[in-house]
């Protein structure tokens, strides 16, 4: 019987003007109008940027009180912004061309600007973390260092932001391309165990292209606060039971990577970064590298083989029929990425697509 783990999200989500969805630097303004009891389980925070938002959750077991949960966060900071006047959306990427984002008055961000300098002034973009419990460290890394060519799968699948400053980049996630910007981003190789990985992160910092361990932006990492492993590939999704089912899924395949006993043998890491980039490139409409084989094959078929193999996870957690109808939802309209460009149409109507962000942002959150 497959174990069942606890799931928690991050929620990184832009700030904008209600009538032309450019971005608002007001999450300061936000924050103080938040009314935060402390008995509730979700948190509001500050990110990089003035003109974002960020939604935490607890862990939780069963699917529908992460869902309850994040629709609490969602519910919780559009009041928070509509009191700053403004209105949250959850889209990657900024729709439309303007000033650059003006950074939270911190000074460990403003030392990320100076260090980082245009890397960090293209920012802001905003994905969807997720959390999941394990046992220990040493498990965390077994599952990171398993589990990595199953990453572009998730990559796909949340695929939301085909659109940068009013541009169509001609990406499914223009997220993950920017993101790749920093030094520490993306795959990376097997370390074997916690003491390894461990050092491996002592030396990262010790070269001075990171400055702390909250820098440590892996694909997938041991999360510093919380027993858990997070798993950093995905694009915010606009839609919340898109949300769900990446959630579900991230959970299925930490706990199959977790429990098998003959687990295939690590890629090479510029195989990594081919599958990684293929997922950005072509979202579900394109082809994927096979998890198992390495080998381009339809992204369809990937997607089947994988929902086959965290079968059991899937079942065991109650989450088979989420996860199999939420994945052919997303195949029959393309993904975040594909509804964005059909809302845009052949013009390519920006406003438009702002709009129906806007909208379905909130949709679903009673």
């Amino acid at each position: 019987m497959a174990q069942v783990r606890k799931v928690g999200v991050e929620e990184e989500m832009f700030l904008v003007d209600p009538q032309t969805c450019l971005l608002l630097p007001v999450s300061a303004r936000a924050m103080r109008a938040d009314e935060r009891e402390d008995d509730q389980p979700e948190e509001l925070e500050q990110e990089l940027f003035l003109e974002q938002i960020e939604i935490n959750t607890e862990p939780a077991l069963p699917l529908s009180e992460l869902r309850a949960h994040l629709a609490a966060g969602r519910i919780r900071a559009i009041s928070a912004a509509e009191n700053a006047g403004a209105a949250v959306i959850a889209v990657p990427t900024p729709l439309f061309a303007g000033r650059e984002g003006d950074l939270t008055p911190k000074p460990r961000y403003q030392k990320m600007l100076d260090m980082y300098g245009e890397v960090g002034k293209r920012g802001p973009v905003c994905g969807m973390h997720v959390h999941v419990e394990i046992d220990s460290d040493d498990e965390g890394v077994r599952i990171l260092d398993r589990i990595q060519p199953w990453m572009p799968v998730l990559v796909a699948l949340s695929a939301n932001s085909p659109f940068n400053r009013g541009v169509d980049t001609s990406y499914a996630s223009w997220r993950e391309q920017v993101w790749d910007g920093w030094p520490s981003a993306g795959p990376v190789e097997p370390f074997g165990d916690a003491k390894a990985y461990h050092e491996a992160v002592r030396c990262l910092i010790g070269s001075e292209a990171i400055l702390d361990e909250a820098m440590v932006y892996f694909d997938v990492r041991l999360a510093a606060e919380h027993p858990t492993v997070e798993i950093r590939v995905a694009d915010v999704c606009t839609d919340i039971d898109d949300a769900m089912v990446i959630a579900a899924l991230t959970r299925a395949l930490v706990e199959t990577v977790a429990s098998d006993d003959h687990p295939d043998p690590p890629w090479r890491i510029e195989l990594l970064r081919a599958g990684r980039w293929l997922a950005r490139r072509y979202g579900v409409t394109g082809s994927l590298l096979h998890p198992r084989t390495g080998s381009p094959e339809p992204a369809a078929d990937v997607v089947g083989f994988v929902l086959e193999r965290v079968a059991d996870a899937l079942r065991a957690a109650e989450d088979e029929e989420t996860v199999h109808h939420g994945v052919e939802r997303l195949q029959q309209d393309g993904g975040g990425a594909g509804r964005q460009r059909a809302e845009a149409g052949d013009d390519v109507d920006i406003d438009a697509v702002a709009q129906d962000l806007l909208r379905r942002t909130r949709a679903g959150l009673s």
